[in-house]
């Protein structure tokens, strides 16, 4: 049976003298409902130091027989413990020799349909199957303008085995790409797109953006092909007589001006209503099976009865016969011999005594069949191909000719060649009669079942066209004489295409059904681009594609159209179908390209999401498919191959560097993963050569109590010295536990990324909750990076406030650093007054970066300058070296021997060698160190409030003062006040414990320093009246940092003797090396 709960909030202790109040006024809850809610939790923890101080008695303090010995060599005392592992520079130079070392308009899955704020209208419209909806859209649009207009052209010029290997190549290229994309199409749902989604969904923004508009301009330029094709049927063959301007060298002049009519009339179309090229689709395809239908009739029909065009040659030379009926000079009328209409085109009047031309004189004409038939063994003559240049006269070699040496260049009566022919030419014009492929692929959105459909209808429509195009080119071959063959434009048979006359029972069933066919395939470029170039800038990936993918209530991508008619006019101004075909065959190459790369890509990475239900692929067909493409492009024109390169390259790098990020879980990100996987394998296997070495930076930043950086400039100093070169990690610690401090954590990373942005800083940023700073720091430095790719120094600020903090945690914190990047083999860099270092922005005009050379750690302190001064900001910066020579040291060879080993390091800097010699401890420096040890000591021991410090420090001070003896009498005769309390045992203890500190305190006002203390406080104090001389006007200041002692019990005062060391000095970096040689004097 159901139960009723009753929950009763139960109140904090505070609050208990409510919770019966409470109690009465609650009522039933559900249990659904309670732990539905989620419950804040306060973040916020107090930060509580790691390890516990240790209380040692005596800071840096050797046993009790200090001697006067303990002033020997206290010129360098501070860096006496690491003499062994880094050397004095002047040791180092005395061994100097012995040193080594698209489509339709696109919705994404992913995101929501009014996302753009644009509604989307959804049209339902009758799922297809493979045959109507793939087949037939691919043969309709592969068959085209080529195969009517230029591939009779081709046979004839490059030879039926020549144009059989031109053939040959193309369609294998676009059915290995079939094969690629099927594998592509069926891995997953394929939303109306075609290649566009395709290439971008499985290489990336980058390469989908830049292949898609690729694409987008191949279609554009296919549109400019048909429309020249459909103008240069209608005023060749259709109606010849209404060009505007005369034939010949005017003739481009008449296609520019029909085919922007053309165009416009198109695009008008186009822009009323899509609907009506969609109705007259079906007519168009039937002009094109009906066309081949009835050239295979035709090759049947030669079989029986030969077709009746002649076509006349005078001597070996083709004529063109459009302007006489009769081939012969003369003929008879009424018994009367008379000129025919051929005469007058030799010779200079129409009468028989007329001065002709000596070729006409010494030439017979001769008329021969234009197609002989199948059984003429005419095939033996075009088996090889017929090239020549510009001008060139088309010839029947096997006709007798009688050479005469011509003195007139006039060529208008013969057929000839308009332009120089070459193999790769007819490649460049053949490869857009293959194109089309993608036509079932992008209506995918409108197929029933799209993986089963696309396959089989794209790749059954490739090997039908393959088999109609090497049919064609053999029966041509066979059936139609080479002249003819060679005739582009058909002037030797009475200006009819070649194909035309081959066809039954008429050429006019080709020259309409071609002129529609072109018409129809101009009309779907132009429908198709425009929604191609509305779908790449829907994904926002170019921004300045964006106003492209609005349009009209409907849809209609308006703006798109216009501009898709804008770059198709330029194509049509080229005015030649020759110029434009090779242009398109560039970007639908790219484009099928990229879609093998795709293929390979994906199949070779193994993706878990790579499961396609198309299994005949392999890796090594896309690849072959890959490489054809790639020689395809460079075979039909290397230039504009280049071109479309360099454009393809402009846009991947624009996309990369403005576009919108996408995360498609594309395959080049998984390239990328694979990539990085193997080199950081073989990183970790070698390693590191010292010429390869170069600083790989952990960056320990704080965050303030907002979760902003503190120290941006860190970030600024970061960047100019990496340059964007090598492995940057930036790093922080926030104190409490992962689960209370998660958001805190995502929100610093944040922040760290944006800073990181602006600063230019390249790397990658990590934030970790710790529960102590110090535990966090050392996590770090131990585990950040990741196999071969992990860092070898660490960059962090001075400690600037350890002084004035409330407890010891930052100089506790510091020193572990310190210690541990020195355990772990790795230089530490620390940068003092970070945020008055120049920002990326500053260009210093002139200065000095001084590096103080005491110690020879590994030479890093000659790398960083080097590396500084190849940013802008420290570009005009001097380096300068100074080095320290003690007593015994001869200054002279040193500066000789430094100025040598900089020559072979290949640095350029100035080089001053300081002697430093023996004088006598100052009573400053006694003071100083007396000081120190005295504040050591009691921060100690008393564990003091920050009010209770101040005081102390106070008390310290007066004590060194001539007043001093009056102070601590007024303070042993005070009497502390009396409080009334009730005593316990605890506190009786404590009570004591107090009054013995006040003890110590009182006797150690009668201590005297440690002679170890003294000795590097003096090393400190004359190593910073040194640097401070002659390096008080430099930009920067390079010191060697000298190490925390081994002994832990000097902490405190490691930390004066670094800040005695940079006492005065503005911009210092302390460089601790990593115990390995980073520079080389070796090739």
């Amino acid at each position: 049976m159901p139960t009723n709960f009753t929950v009763v909030p139960v109140e904090d202790s505070e609050d208990a003298s409510n919770s019966a109040g409470a109690a009465e006024g609650s009522k039933p809850i559900s249990l659904g409902k309670i732990f539905g809610e989620e419950v804040d939790e306060d973040n916020s923890e107090e930060p509580h130091s790691g390890d516990d101080s240790q209380r040692e008695s005596r800071p840096f303090i050797n046993p009790d027989n200090d001697g006067e010995h303990y002033y020997d060599g206290k010129n360098m005392a501070l860096f006496e413990e690491e003499m062994d592992s880094t050397p004095m520079v002047s040791s180092l130079l005395n061994k100097l020799a012995n040193y080594t070392n698209l489509t339709q308009g696109v919705r994404e899955h992913e995101e929501a349909e009014n996302e753009d704020g644009v509604r989307r209208v959804t049209v339902t419209v009758p799922q297809m199957g493979t045959f109507i909806g793939v087949y037939l859209p691919c043969m309709q649009n592969i068959l085209g303008v080529i195969l009517f207009l230029r591939l009779t052209w081709i046979v004839g010029t490059a030879g039926i085995l020549g144009s059989f290997a031109i053939v040959s190549m193309c369609c294998i290229c676009t059915l290995l790409t079939a094969i690629s994309m099927s594998a592509i199409a069926t891995n997953g749902v394929v939303p109306a797109g075609g290649s566009y989604y395709m290439i971008s969904r499985s290489l990336g923004p980058e390469f989908g953006g830049a292949v898609g508009l690729c694409f987008y301009l191949g279609t554009t330029f296919a549109g400019s092909l048909y429309i020249l094709g459909t103008i240069e049927i209608l005023l060749t063959y259709i109606i010849p007589t209404a060009t505007l301007f005369e034939e010949g060298a005017a003739m481009p002049n008449n296609m520019r001006v029909y085919g922007t009519c053309c165009l416009v009339l198109m695009a008008l179309v186009v822009f009323v209503g899509v609907k009506y090229v969609n109705k007259l689709a079906l007519v168009f395809l039937a002009c094109v099976i009906l066309s081949i239908m009835a050239t295979y009739a035709g090759v049947i029909k030669t079989l029986i009865e030969p077709p009746e065009f002649k076509i006349c040659l005078l001597g070996n030379r083709t004529l063109k016969n459009e302007k006489f009926e009769t081939c012969a000079k003369t003929k008879v009328v009424k018994n009367i011999t008379v000129t025919t209409d051929l005469w007058p085109l030799f010779c200079d009047s129409e009468y028989p005594n007329a001065t002709c031309k000596e070729y006409f004189i010494s030439n017979n004409l001769t008329e021969i069949q234009a197609i002989p038939g199948l059984l003429s063994g005419v095939i033996k003559d075009n088996l090889w191909g017929n090239y020549g240049p510009a001008g060139t006269l088309i010839e029947k070699e096997s006709q007798p000719s009688a050479p005469v040496k011509e003195t007139t260049t006039d060529i208008s009566p013969y057929v000839f060649n308009d332009i120089t022919t070459f193999f790769t030419l007819l490649v460049g014009i053949y490869f857009p009669s293959v194109t089309g492929i993608m036509a079932g692929s992008n209506r995918s959105g409108d197929l029933r079942d799209a993986q089963r459909s696309i396959p089989i209808g794209t790749i059954m429509a490739i090997l039908t066209t393959s088999f109609i195009y090497i049919s064609c080119v053999v029966l041509f071959g066979a059936c139609i004489e080479g002249v003819v063959l060679r005739d582009k434009f058909g002037y030797s048979v009475k200006k009819n295409p070649v194909i035309g006359i081959l066809a039954w029972p008429s050429p006019w069933v080709i020259v309409i059904g071609s002129f529609f066919s072109c018409c129809g395939a101009g009309l779907q470029s132009l429908t198709g681009a425009p929604r191609l170039l509305q779908a790449i800038a829907r994904d926002g990936i170019i921004p300045f594609l964006q106003v492209f993918g609005h349009g009209k209530s409907n849809g209609e991508p308006t703006w798109a159209l216009l501009l898709t008619v804008g770059i198709c006019e330029i194509g049509i101004l080229i005015a030649s179908l020759d110029a434009v075909a090779p242009i398109l065959s560039m970007f639908f190459l790219m484009c099928y390209l990229f879609v093998n790369l795709a293929c390979a890509v994906q199949t070779l990475l193994r993706t878990p999401n790579w499961r396609p239900r198309f299994k005949f692929y392999h890796w090594t067909l896309s690849f072959l498919g890959m490489s054809l493409c790639l020689s395809l492009m460079f075979i039909c024109s290397w230039y504009y191959a280049l071109v479309a390169m360099v454009i393809a390259g402009c846009i991947y790098k624009y996309i990369e560097y403005r576009g919108a990020e996408k995360e498609w879980g594309d395959g080049i990100r998984g390239l990328s993963l694979n990539a990085a996987r193997y080199a950081l394998i073989r990183l970790e296997e070698v390693q590191l050569h010292t010429k390869n070495w170069r600083p790989q930076l952990l960056v320990l930043c704080k965050l303030d109590s907002d979760l902003a950086v503190k120290h941006p400039r860190l970030l600024s100093f970061t960047t100019q010295l990496k340059a964007g070169k090598g492995l940057t990690i930036v790093c922080s610690v926030l104190v409490g536990t992962y689960m209370t401090r998660g958001n805190d954590a995502k929100t610093g990373e944040q922040n760290l990324k944006a800073v990181m942005a602006a600063e230019r800083t390249k790397g990658f940023c990590h934030v970790v909750v710790s529960s102590n700073l110090r535990d966090g720091f050392s996590l770090l430095i131990q585990s950040a990076g990741l196999g071969g790719m992990k860092h070898n120094a660490v960059l962090m600020a001075w400690p600037a406030g350890w002084k004035q903090a409330r407890d010891s945690s930052a100089r506790r914190n510091f020193i572990e650093t310190v210690r541990e990047t020195t355990a772990a083999h790795q230089a530490l860099l620390v940068a003092k007054n970070i945020d008055r270092f120049p920002d990326n922005h500053e260009r210093l005009k002139n200065g000095f970066i001084d590096v103080w050379w005491i110690v020879h750690d590994g030479g890093l302190l000659m790398l960083l300058p080097f590396l500084l001064s190849q940013h802008k900001v420290w570009r005009k910066c001097k380096m300068r070296i100074f080095t320290v020579a003690q007593m015994d040291d001869n200054s002279i060879q040193m500066k000789k021997d430094l100025q040598m080993f900089l020559y072979h390091l290949r640095l350029d800097a100035e080089v001053e060698v300081v002697e430093m010699h023996d004088s006598d401890i100052s009573a400053f420096t006694y003071e100083k160190t007396l000081m120190m040890e005295q504040r050591s000591q009691m921060l100690k021991q008393m564990q003091l409030s920050r009010t209770e410090r101040e005081r102390e420090a106070q008390l310290i001070h007066d004590r060194n003062t001539a007043s001093h003896s009056a102070t601590n009498d007024k303070a042993a005769g005070a009497t502390p006040d009396r409080v009334h309390m009730t005593w316990t045992k605890d506190k009786l203890v404590s009570e004591r414990n107090r009054q013995r500190e006040g003890m110590a305190v009182k006797d150690m006002f009668n201590m005297k320093p440690s002679q170890s203390n003294v000795r590097r406080m003096h090393t400190a104090v004359k190593l910073n009246e040194a640097v401070a001389k002659k390096s008080h006007d430099s930009q920067l200041v390079l010191l060697n940092m000298p190490g925390p002692p081994k002994n832990k019990k000097g902490d405190e005062n490691y930390m004066e003797f670094l800040e005695v060391l940079m006492e005065g000095l503005d911009r210092v970096l302390l460089v601790r090396g990593g115990g390995r040689e980073v520079i080389t004097i070796y090739s």
